[in-house]
C-alpha cells in the first residue's frame, strides 16, 4: 500500500459510504464533519490541560482555537495529530477515531508544527522531494505536486534556494506546502505565525487565502493572535482547557452589544465603585484601568468627565474585539490567563 495514495482513497471510501444505512458508523459521519470532539479530557499528572472539550469542524472551513499560552491549544493539537491519546472522551477526524484508527487519521492530516521541521541546508525543492517520498510519491506525480504547491504559495522562483537563506515568512510557506504535498483533507497549523514579524504574518495569511477560496482542505489552527481569529470562519475561545465561547468572529463580537469603554485612572478601584453607584454601570477593574460596555458610549463620556473631574486620565471608546469577548467570558485578558 502506497502511503500517499490511500489518503484520497480512504477519504473517498469513508466519505462515500456506499450502501450505508443510518447505522453505518464512521463512514456516515465523515460526510458531515472534519473534526468531532466530545468531552475530551487530558491531564499532565494532576494538572488538567483539556477539561471536557467539545466542538465540531465542518469540511472546507477555517476553524480557529484562540486562547492564551497554556490554555490547552497545543495539547489539543497533539491529540489530533495522534501524538498523544485523550484520557477520556471521543475525538474523530473525518469519522476516524484518533486512538482506534490512528493510522487512517494520519493519512488524512497535513501538520505544521510550531517548531521548524525543514532542513535548512537543503533547497526548497529538496525538502519537498524528501517529504513526498515519505508518502510514496515518485516521478511525474511527485513533480506535479511540487509544481502545484510552489505555485500556490509563490515559491516557484525560490525552489532551488537553500532554506537557510529564506525569511521566516517564506519558510512558513514552505512548511505549509510540504504539509499539503500528499493532498491531505485536514491541515493542522499550530501557532502558524509565532515568531513572525507583522509583514511575514500578512504574507502567510495571503498564502492561506488560496486554501480558503479553494475549499478543498479543511484548516484547523491554534493561535493567540486576535487578528488571526478574525480571519477564521468560526473559532472557539479556549481558557484553561475549556471552550468559553464559540462561533463566527462577527457573531461573537455582537454579543457585547455596544461600545467598549476603558478609563485610565489614578484610583481605578474607587472610580469603579462610583461608576456602579452613580451611573449603574457594570464596570470592572482590570489592572490600572476600568472597563465597561455601553450603547452609544460617546454620549456618556462627557457626563463622566463632568461627574469625576480630575479623576480620569484617559478615555478610550472602541468597537468590541475578540479580546473583549474573551474578557467578558473569563474575567481576564488573553495575555493574563496562561
Amino acid at each position: 500500500m502506497v502511503p500517499g495514495e490511500p489518503a484520497r482513497g480512504v477519504a473517498t471510501g469513508v466519505g462515500a459510504g456506499a450502501g450505508a444505512g443510518p447505522g453505518a458508523g464512521p463512514g456516515t459521519r465523515a460526510r458531515h464533519l472534519a473534526v468531532r470532539a466530545r468531552e475530551v479530557r487530558f491531564a499532565y499528572g494532576r494538572r488538567p490541560a483539556l477539561d471536557g472539550l467539545s466542538f465540531e469542524v465542518r469540511p472546507g472551513e477555517v476553524y480557529g482555537i484562540l486562547g492564551p499560552n497554556g490554555g490547552g491549544k497545543t495539547t489539543l493539537f497533539r491529540l489530533l495529530a495522534t501524538l498523544a491519546r485523550p484520557d477520556s472522551g471521543a475525538l474523530e477526524v473525518f469519522g476516524c477515531d484518533v486512538v482506534e484508527e490512528a493510522a487512517l487519521v494520519r493519512l488524512q492530516l497535513g501538520v505544521v508544527f510550531q517548531s521548524p521541521s525543514l532542513d535548512p541546508h537543503l533547497t526548497v525543492e529538496e525538502n519537498l522531494v524528501h517529504q513526498g517520498r515519505l508518502y510514496g510519491l515518485r516521478g511525474r506525480r511527485l513533480r506535479t505536486q511540487i509544481d502545484v504547491e510552489v505555485g500556490r504559495f509563490g515559491l516557484a522562483g525560490r525552489r532551488r534556494d537553500r532554506v537557510k537563506t529564506l525569511s521566516g515568512g517564506l519558510r512558513r510557506r514552505v512548511e505549509i506546502a510540504k504539509a499539503l504535498l500528499h493532498r491531505p483533507r485536514l491541515l493542522l497549523l499550530d501557532e502558524p505565525s509565532s515568531g513572525l514579524d507583522p509583514g511575514a504574518r500578512r504574507d502567510l495569511w495571503a498564502a492561506l487565502e488560496s486554501l480558503r477560496e479553494g475549499g478543498e482542505v479543511t484548516v484547523l489552527l491554534t493561535t493567540h493572535f486576535m487578528e488571526e481569529g478574525d480571519r477564521c470562519h468560526r473559532l472557539a475561545l479556549v481558557d484553561r482547557g475549556r471552550i468559553v465561547a464559540e462561533g463566527a468572529p462577527a457573531a461573537l463580537k455582537e454579543e457585547i452589544g455596544g461600545d467598549v469603554v476603558v478609563l485610565a485612572a489614578r484610583d481605578p478601584a474607587a472610580l469603579c465603585r462610583d461608576l456602579r453607584d452613580r451611573f449603574d454601570l457594570d464596570a470592572a477593574q482590570h489592572d490600572t484601568v476600568v472597563r465597561f460596555e455601553q450603547q452609544r458610549a460617546h454620549e456618556l463620556v462627557s457626563r463622566l468627565a463632568e461627574a469625576f473631574p480630575g479623576r480620569i486620565d484617559a478615555v478610550t471608546v472602541s468597537k468590541p474585539t475578540l479580546e473583549d469577548v474573551f474578557l467578558r467570558h473569563t474575567g481576564h485578558g488573553l495575555w493574563e490567563g496562561g
